[in-house]
């Protein structure tokens, strides 16, 4: 099953190795990403993908890259088929 979430992180994102961390980070686990507003302290995505690895990009963005800090990652899920 494939789901689409916006991603928005908080934090000390000013890095310029943020977007080309996430661009690959996604990448790796096979999501589809797109970039939509970054400021120093907020970050927005789309990513599209398994639950399992929305949940491991998750993880992955409270990790790394070190020379950012990520106060919180907001997820809403978009695109939902309840079949009712």
């Amino acid at each position: 099953m494939q789901v689409t979430e916006e991603f928005v992180l908080e934090g000390k994102l000013g890095s310029a190795d943020l977007s080309p961390w996430l661009l690959r980070h996604a990448g790796k686990l096979g999501l589809a990403i797109a970039l939509r507003v970054q400021t120093d302290e907020r970050l927005e995505m789309t990513l599209s993908g398994a639950p399992d690895l929305l949940d491991a990009m998750e993880m992955g963005c409270l990790l790394g890259p070190y020379d950012i800090w990520v106060d919180s990652v907001a997820r809403i899920r978009s695109g939902c088929r309840n079949g009712g």
